[in-house]
């Protein structure tokens, strides 16, 4: 990785708008003393360098070697201090902490009245927009002043702020659970990918409910409702409970369409929640809702009313971009699934810093995989060996060796014999490290190392053999994981009926139910 990656500060300064950069430049110029300082003149270097180059800005020996960590540590905290002050950052939840620091230093001046009105105010904000975390703080700050300024209503204020805390602080204490939970499963999941065994699921299932809390559902909030959902939806993908997934994911975003108001107010949640909604209709094969769903996405995230964010706009870019190239799979529309690649692949580097390594590697699998469906195999083995060759990805396990075999998979199709004995040997031993070798992947390397001694004329009865081999494990509670990362089922298919992938899937896709229901309810409209 390159050392401009790793700035810090100059990721700082070239994440900065054409309108912050000139709020910085008011912000700073407010005093005439900072008009020639040395942390103007690094932000100059860096807003106008392409790369971080720390032996240009010492050459100027306007700033020596001694004063640059300084210099650099004094520019990144008056950018911070910068964008706090500027009217597009001013959401919700800073404007609720900026009249608790109001009410902080009214209470050090003895203004003690003054305080609690402005902390008055900022509570009924926090209560209406569900920020309990937020609320806990005034509700504590209130007690100090309330301690100190002794009122004729103070046993009815005594009983009220004691009341407010307890019920808060237990509300904390539930979403703090739930959320370590969520986060622990997510962990788990990143990490090995779903369930392999029976052994597995027990220690998953034992794991979740030690950790799960007491609930009393009648009382929880939006807050405590969607760390919930979040935590039955992750427990749900790791033991390959699709359906449970699309129950859950399906409350979580009806909150948000239901209050439409929390969409500007928790964005990442909105965007979190339609991803894993559509990623349980992707697995359960319902095109018709995940188009509706998509689409409805698509439209909201366009609209002008919303004032998104960069970290909004990263993971929107994610999302719909992943879930638009999913759409494909579904129905094996593989060569209009392919026309995205280009467009997606040409905004990479603008999201580079945004969005993190395993994501980039998910879009590679996904392209690879458009790819093989399309029948072009030796794109797909370029995008596969982006992955394979990625020393550094520690995470999801299960996507490293899906790769691998879909390497072995794509090279057998391309006609490149040369490499299919080495590639044969590394892939059985890396499956064989990371625990993977699997009944569905023990057939496949077999079925493969033994299609060199097998004749042309026997060719189409050995594909019909690991097919019906294959197909046994197809509604396998453990082995049938496999197929959630390579549709193994429909390739041997087309070899057999001598067709393409796509075709295959797109007949399975219009005998489908969905299809059926969906072109069932057109005819009649």
């Amino acid at each position: 990785m390159s050392l401009d990656q790793k700035d810090n500060l100059f990721l700082l300064v070239k994440s900065l708008t054409k309108s912050e950069k000139r709020q910085f430049k008011l912000y700073v110029g407010r005093l005439g003393v900072n008009s020639d300082s040395k942390f103007l003149y690094l932000f100059g270097k860096l807003d106008k360098a392409k790369t971080y180059d720390e032996q240009s800005i010492l050459k100027s020996k306007l700033i020596s070697k001694q004063q640059l960590a300084n210099v650099k540590a004094h520019l990144y905290k008056q950018i911070l201090i910068s964008l706090r002050l500027s009217p597009s950052h001013q959401d919700m939840r800073l404007q609720i902490r900026e009249q608790l620091d109001f009410a902080t230093i009214l209470y050090h001046k003895g203004l003690y009245t003054q305080g609690l009105k402005v902390l008055g105010k900022a509570k009924e904000i926090a209560f209406s927009n569900e920020e309990k975390n937020l609320a806990f703080e005034i509700v504590e700050m209130e007690k100090i002043i309330e301690s100190q300024y002794i009122t004729r209503s103070i046993t009815s204020r005594v009983d009220e702020l004691t009341q407010q805390a307890e019920k808060l602080s237990d509300d904390n204490k539930l979403v703090s659970k739930l959320s370590n939970l969520s986060l622990q499963l997510y962990g788990i999941f990143l990490k090995t990918g779903y369930v392999k065994n029976e052994e597995e699921s027990q220690w998953i299932t034992q794991y979740f409910n030690e950790r799960f809390p007491a609930i009393d559902y009648r009382q929880l909030g939006l807050r405590e409702r969607i760390w919930l959902y979040k935590v039955k939806l992750w427990y749900g993908f790791l033991l390959q409970d699709f359906l449970s997934c699309y129950r859950y994911a399906y409350k979580w975003v009806d909150l948000f369409y239901t209050t439409p108001k929390l969409i500007n107010l928790h964005p990442v949640f909105y965007l979190k929640g339609n991803n894993y909604l559509l990623e349980t209709l992707l697995l359960i094969r319902r095109k018709s809702q995940f188009d509706t769903i998509l689409d409805r996405l698509k439209m909201t995230m366009a609209e002008s009313q919303y004032n998104w964010d960069d970290n909004v706009k990263a993971l929107s870019f994610l999302y719909l971009n992943l879930n638009s190239i999913n759409r494909h799979f579904i129905d094996g529309t593989f060569n209009e699934g392919m026309l995205l690649i280009p467009e997606i692949e040409s905004k990479f580097s603008e999201f580079s810093n945004r969005i993190d390594e395993h994501h980039f590697m998910t879009f590679y699998y996904k392209f690879a995989s458009l790819n093989f469906g399309a029948g072009n195999n030796k794109a797909c083995i370029t995008y596969l060996d982006k992955i394979i060759s990625n020393k550094s990805l520690k995470l999801r396990e299960d996507l490293l060796c899906f790769a691998r075999v879909l390497n072995l998979v794509a090279h057998y199709e391309a006609g490149d014999d040369y490499h299919i004995e080495s590639l044969l040997k590394s892939t059985y031993k890396f499956l064989i490290k990371m625990n993977e070798l699997h009944a569905v992947q023990r057939e496949m390397i077999k079925f493969i190392k033994g299609l060199q001694d097998i004749y042309p004329q026997d060719l189409k009865k050995a594909f019909t053999s690991l097919h019906a081999t294959l197909k046994t494990f197809e509604n396998h509670p453990y082995e049938r994981r496999a197929f959630l990362y390579l549709d193994i089922i429909s390739w041997l298919e087309s070899k057999i009926y001598n067709t393409s992938i796509q075709e295959v899937i797109k007949a399975k896709y219009l005998e489908s139910s969905d299809y059926l229901k969906t072109h069932q309810s057109k005819k009649k409209s």
